[in-house]
C-alpha cells in the first residue's frame, strides 16, 4: 500500500485535452523501481505542466511527465526527489482467471483499498480510438479508479486502473473497474523511459469519436481541425466501410483504420448521411502532434 502514491496534475487551459479531461486531474500511481519511477494511467498526466506526488506518510515531491503511450494507455512519472517508498514487484495476468480474488489499492492505505474479484477478461474498445485485445474487469468498483493498482493475493502488480464501466454478467449488470494489464508495459518500458514513447510507428489517428448505437457506428464527436473534421466528416454520420470493407463493430473499425499503415496514411471511409452515401478520404495524423509536450527538467 505504501507503493501507491497520489498523483495531482495541472494542465494548461490551452492544452488539446483540457476541454475533455479538465485542467486539474487527481488519481493514483504505483512506484515500480528503486529510482521511484511511477506508472499510472496516461490520461492523468497527458500535457501536464505540473505534477505533484504524495506518499502515504504525507511526503510531497514534484514529478515530471516522462512518457505516455496512447496504445496501451500507460503513463510514466519521474519523481524529482526521493519518495522514500518501496517499489512493488510486477506480476503477470497470464494465470489470472475470472473469479480470482484481487486487491484494488488507492493512495491512503487500507481505507482507500478494497477486496474485489475478477469478473471478466475481454476485449475493450473506447470511442477515443483506443483498443485493448484483453482488459481485466473487477467488482465491486473502486470509486476513485484512475491509476489505482490491481494487486494479486501474492502482492504483485497486475494492472493499472483506467475506467468505471458497467459489465453484464449473464442477466446481471455490475458496476466494475477496467484495468490495463501490466503485461503490456514490459515490452515498451525501456523505450518509454528513453524516448518518452514506445519505438513503434505511430498509428493513423482520425480524431473521430465513434459510438455504437442501435447496431450502427455513429460519429458522435470530432476533433476540431483534426483529420476527419478537415476531410468533411460530420456529426451523425454512420461509418459503413473502411477501405471498401464493411466494419462489424468498433474494434473492427479501429483495426481496419490502423491496418492502412502508419500515421499520415490516407484512410478511405464510406459514410451514410441521411438517405445518401458518401466516400471520404481522410489523411490521418499522429495523435501526439496535437498534444502539448511536457517541459524537460
Amino acid at each position: 500500500m505504501r507503493s501507491v502514491v497520489l498523483v495531482h496534475a495541472e494542465i494548461p487551459e490551452e492544452a488539446f485535452t483540457a476541454a475533455i479531461l479538465g485542467t486539474e486531474r487527481i488519481g493514483h500511481g504505483t512506484v515500480i523501481d528503486a529510482d521511484g519511477l511511477v506508472v499510472t494511467i496516461g490520461y492523468l498526466i497527458t500535457e501536464a505542466n505540473s505534477i505533484w506526488l504524495t506518499t502515504q506518510d504525507g511526503t510531497v515531491v514534484p514529478g515530471h511527465a516522462l512518457a505516455y503511450d496512447p496504445v496501451s494507455g500507460f503513463g510514466l512519472i519521474q519523481p524529482l526527489g526521493p519518495l522514500g517508498v518501496p517499489p512493488i514487484q510486477r506480476g503477470s495476468t497470464g494465470a489470472t482467471a475470472v473469479g480470482d480474488s484481487v486487491i484494488v489499492i488507492g493512495h491512503g492505505g487500507v481505507e482507500h483499498s478494497l477486496d474485489a474479484k475478477v469478473i471478466a477478461r475481454r476485449e475493450f474498445a473506447g470511442y477515443w480510438e483506443y483498443l485493448l485485445d484483453e482488459a481485466l474487469f473487477t467488482s465491486p468498483p473502486h470509486p476513485q479508479w484512475g491509476g489505482t493498482a490491481l494487486v494479486s493475493q501474492e502482492g504483485l502488480l497486475l494492472g493499472v486502473g483506467s475506467l468505471l464501466v458497467q459489465e453484464t454478467i449473464g442477466t446481471e449488470t455490475l458496476d466494475a473497474n477496467m484495468f490495463v494489464p501490466i503485461d503490456l508495459l514490459e515490452p515498451i518500458l525501456e523505450d518509454m523511459k528513453r524516448l518518452g514513447r514506445p519505438a513503434r510507428r505511430p498509428r493513423p489517428w482520425l480524431g473521430m469519436y465513434t459510438t455504437p448505437m442501435q447496431g450502427n457506428l455513429v460519429v458522435g464527436g470530432l476533433t476540431q481541425g483534426g483529420p476527419a473534421h478537415r476531410a468533411g466528416v460530420r456529426l451523425g454520420d454512420v461509418v459503413l466501410e473502411v477501405a471498401g470493407e464493411p466494419v462489424a463493430d468498433l474494434a473492427d473499425l479501429f483495426r481496419r483504420v490502423w491496418g492502412t499503415g502508419s500515421a499520415g496514411a490516407e484512410v478511405s471511409l464510406t459514410l451514410a448521411r441521411g438517405k445518401s452515401t458518401s466516400h471520404v478520404r481522410v489523411t490521418s495524423a499522429d495523435r501526439e502532434d496535437f498534444l502539448t509536450k511536457p517541459r524537460r527538467h
